[in-house]
């Protein structure tokens, strides 16, 4: 791993794209990141509802930068399924399902910081538009 700088002229070209709506990783944020193999990238979500998910092996760590989008987090997912690998096979440590039943509502908004530990199941939505930051943190165990 190197060190990277990422200057704030890569963050604003990224946010001046105009909102599509559904689940997308902004560019050219998201290719500056996978080629540097960064842990994070800038996430739109507009109109648009999440499946539920459970990270087993990293925690999410998440900063709005603009609009807002409501987490349900922590509770039991409901019929959850393993994701699947690129060869087919389950990923145990990567659960998903439509919804979440007893989680706690947080409501997130520009300058709003949310931390999900590995483990926590989580689901978020967005009726406008929200761009957030997601950093993956490996977890300890």
């Amino acid at each position: 791993m190197k060190t990277v700088h990422i200057p704030k002229e890569n963050i604003d070209a990224t946010l001046k794209n105009s909102p599509v709506k559904g689940k997308n990783l902004l560019e050219p944020f998201r290719t500056f990141a996978l080629q540097n193999k960064l842990p994070f990238a800038i996430l739109e979500d507009t109109s648009v509802e999440n499946d539920a998910e459970v990270h087993v092996k990293e925690g999410d760590l998440w900063f709005c930068l603009e609009g807002e989008a409501k987490f349900v987090c922590g509770g039991e997912m409901v019929e959850p399924k393993c994701r699947l690998n690129a060869d087919g096979t389950e990923n145990k440590n990567e659960l998903f399902a439509s919804k979440i039943k007893d989680g706690g509502e947080f409501v997130v908004r520009a300058g709003d910081w949310l931390w999900i530990p590995a483990g926590e199941p989580h689901q978020h939505s967005a009726t406008g538009t929200a761009r957030l930051v997601i950093i993956k943190i490996p977890s300890k165990t």
